[in-house]
């Protein structure tokens, strides 16, 4: 039988390579994310997802609305996807069937619109990275990958005491991206809120991340994208007169139709007035794992 991977190896694009690298590491995508971030137009996209579709690299739902009708195309890795992106990071083969557990595990996620949320903010950076060629997003983790032990920790050297962050990162943020500006880096994590949880426990996430930096950790901003204005400023006021022990910068997706996440939404906390993401390197030391730190599995280019 023909290696199909290799049958592949002549088809895929450098952008598909990157898309099935996507799907890997985030999980599921709808056609309009994939279609600003990596394509020219929806049109361009929707033909080329079609024949990733039918070269079976990716697969494909359509979830209905209740109200009726039937949302877009959401992509997910298939089996064949699943193989490529092995033999291209030099993995081993993945296991029979792998590709259906992954379908399954993303249609019947209760975090579904979670997950699909978290990658729109992202897929909305690169998409403004790809008419804005002075910017882009030079990191990209899932939460998976932020959660490894020692994700924010370099090693010591031999004989040094045992780092304790090193067997347990004290953080699960949604993400972590470095944007890069023509200002400079943005290293940050995010928290995607979906409105359902006490503004308590939002403040409670800052726990972890106190813990983080009294150990050595990066002192990275921590951007809360809300679903509305209104939670924001109320953030805002349960962190007034609160210990802040990191930079914390809200922005409201009900407010960014127009700019999204890169432009002047953030409201940093302390700081009068609203900053584009850019604007949020003024808040990061110099010198940290920003620029020579892990390499990242998902870059943006």
């Amino acid at each position: 039988m023909p290696d199909q991977v290799l049958r592949l190896q002549s088809i895929l694009t450098a952008r598909d390579h990157l898309l099935l690298q996507w799907l890997v590491d985030h999980g599921v995508f709808t056609t309009p994310q994939l279609a600003y971030a990596l394509f020219p137009s929806l049109d361009f996209a929707q033909h080329r997802l079609t024949r990733l579709t039918t070269l079976r690299v990716v697969d494909r739902f359509r979830p209905f609305r209740p109200d009726g009708g039937s949302y877009p195309f959401h992509y997910v890795i298939d089996q064949l996807g699943v193989e490529v992106v092995a033999a291209q990071r030099g993995q081993p083969p993945p296991r029979p069937g792998q590709g259906k557990a992954n379908r399954r595990r993303w249609t019947a996620a209760r975090t579904f619109g979670h997950r699909l949320g978290v990658n729109g903010f992202f897929t909305d950076l690169v998409g403004h990275a790809r008419t804005h060629p002075d910017h882009a997003l030079t990191r990209w983790w899932p939460e998976s990958r932020c959660a490894q032990p020692g994700a924010f920790t370099r090693p010591g050297s031999p004989g040094d005491p045992v780092d304790v962050l090193a067997l347990a990162t004290p953080i699960r943020p949604d993400g972590h991206g470095i944007w890069t500006a023509p200002t400079g880096q943005v290293p940050f994590f995010l928290e995607y809120d979906t409105g359902t949880e006490p503004l308590t426990e939002l403040m409670r996430k800052l726990i972890g991340y106190a813990r983080l930096t009294a150990a050595g950790g990066p002192r990275w901003p921590v951007l809360f994208w809300l679903h509305s204005a209104a939670r924001a400023r109320h953030l805002h006021q349960h962190l007034t007169g609160a210990p802040v022990p990191v930079p914390v910068a809200t922005a409201s997706r009900d407010q960014a139709v127009r700019t999204g996440p890169a432009g002047p939404l953030w409201h940093l906390h302390g700081r009068p007035g609203l900053l584009t993401l850019a604007d949020l390197a003024t808040t990061s030391p110099r010198g940290t794992e920003a620029e020579d730190g892990p390499a990242s599995e998902s870059r943006s280019a």
